[in-house]
């Protein structure tokens, strides 16, 4: 794969100036909660789901790992849906639907306003925003997404998927930033030890308190609710 690099040759000396944001799990309720939710819904065992994933996560390669393909676009939602409702069985061996599977999984999604509020101010602030998210087919709800970030990077629309170093690269490219002037939030750890390898400032997201005081260090900003 080629490798992507920003040709801005300005450091991070005076610190981050921008800021790239996850999104299930960062701006929204976590991932947890809402495949919960969905396994209840539908009626799947959340154990049985779990094992599965974590199967499916272990392979790396792209022709034997369906989420990863997903996520890069190599498969379309139905026929990701097809593949995982044929691995799951719903109470009493009942097929499941596949037909809105994903739709029905991340309905639990809820935006937490004290993360995009964060955003918002990091913007409003004349620092640049990105949003990097790696997607399941997610029928995003876009609405304000121009007056939060200069750049969205979603994994399916690039054909790359985090933890892979070049969609952060690509991230940051498209900022006109190095990595390095960039400070990174996402939920998982993998993602953000990634970030960091190639020269981002991480932040593994808990809690939007902690969050938050953790980017007023890096970015140098009160970023406290009026």
């Amino acid at each position: 794969m080629t490798e992507l690099r920003s040709d801005r040759v300005d450091d991070a000396a005076d610190g981050p100036r921008a800021l790239v944001v996850d999104y299930g799990g960062v701006l929204t309720t976590p991932l947890d909660e809402a495949m919960r939710a969905w396994c209840d819904g539908d009626g799947v065992d959340h154990e049985h789901f779990r094992t599965l994933m974590a199967t499916w996560l272990r392979e790396t390669g792209t022709s034997a790992n369906p989420a990863y393909r997903l996520e890069r676009g190599e498969l379309t939602a139905a026929e990701f849906e097809r593949l995982l409702a044929g691995e799951l069985k719903a109470a009493g061996g009942r097929p499941l639907t596949a037909d809105g599977m994903l739709r029905r999984m991340f309905a639990g999604f809820r935006a937490v306003p004290a993360m995009t509020d964060v955003v918002r101010r990091v913007r409003a602030a004349g620092h640049r925003t990105a949003l990097l998210s790696n997607s399941w087919g997610l029928d995003y709800d876009r609405t304000d997404w121009d007056a939060l970030f200069d750049v969205t990077v979603i994994s399916g629309e690039v054909g790359l998927r985090k933890p892979e170093p070049e969609i952060y690269l690509l991230t940051a490219e498209r900022l006109g930033l190095p990595p390095s002037a960039c400070v990174f939030v996402d939920d998982l750890g993998p993602n953000v030890r990634a970030a960091e390898q190639v020269g981002m400032v991480g932040i593994r997201h808990v809690g939007a308190e902690q969050t938050i005081k953790e980017l007023e260090t890096h970015l140098g900003l009160d970023l406290a609710a009026a």
